[in-house]
């Protein structure tokens, strides 16, 4: 993950992350900043471990019943005995992503134009971290900001994805391109079908909300749309799904 100076960082907001493999990634980042972490007795011994092998201290942590997580969070959060009260991460900025490009041959990002979903969105950058994307993208109003639920659903990879957040999506697109990527929109009625994309280079692929899809200034900020090659019985796939496929043939196709 990128680092931001001090004179970059906005004010960020404490956050609970919950789960076992959430909260032990977090634990693994020297960037997430951990101030208390509660665990069941049956889990002390994996969390403290964690903790010395990332150079935590342990007076971070408490062990616990289960009932004092349980106070902590909504009824019936399945949170595996594990939870810890973080700040959330720094996010870096567009041009920190294509500094990153310019010292890769092949490289790839996603971009969600309205997706609100936190479990979604976790489920996507569990996706991400499977397929190498260097970032994700995501506009700073219109979309969740980092929670425990999507922690959560991403297996706590949102350690290791870093999440860019911008004000105007089409301006993003735009320096992308500066940057020499190829955009493609992905649209259950493009002509195009997926499987006919080129080879290697620096790709960006962008996803709407379901049922909306991309907005037209984001589509028409896109060189190219593709569709997904599916069943005409099937009008759509969940977004996270239809993110896995793309991603996974866009890292063949660029061999990274």
């Amino acid at each position: 993950m990128l680092k931001k100076s001090a004179a970059d960082r906005p004010s960020k907001t404490t956050l609970i992350l919950y789960g076992r493999h959430p909260v032990l990634a977090a634990v693994a980042n020297p960037f997430r900043q951990i101030s208390r972490i509660l665990v069941t007795p049956e889990n002390a011994r994996d969390l403290l471990a964690a903790c010395d092998k990332a150079g935590r201290h342990r007076d971070i942590v408490n062990i616990v019943e289960r009932r004092e997580i349980d106070k902590m969070l909504s009824p019936d959060t399945v949170h595996q005995g594990f939870a810890a009260c973080c700040r959330e991460l720094e996010n870096p900025d567009i041009e920190d992503i294509c500094r990153m490009a310019d010292t890769k041959k092949n490289s790839h990002i996603l971009i969600l134009d309205q997706v609100t979903d936190p479990q979604n969105i976790g489920a996507i950058i569990r996706s991400c971290v499977a397929f190498d994307t260097l970032a994700l993208i995501m506009q700073d109003k219109n979309a969740p900001l980092e929670t425990g639920a999507m922690a959560k659903a991403s297996a706590g990879m949102i350690e290791h994805l870093p999440l860019v957040r911008v004000t105007n999506l089409s301006r993003a697109i735009s320096r992308l391109k500066e940057a020499g990527f190829w955009v493609i929109g992905m649209d259950g009625y493009a002509k195009t079908s997926v499987a006919e994309l080129k080879k290697g280079g620096k790709t960006a692929i962008v996803m709407g909300s379901e049922g909306k899809g991309m907005r037209r200034l984001v589509e028409e900020s896109c060189d190219l749309t593709v569709r997904l090659p599916i069943s005409n019985k099937v009008e759509s796939l969940n977004v996270s799904t239809a993110a896995a496929i793309i991603l996974y043939e866009i890292s063949c196709k660029n061999g990274d």
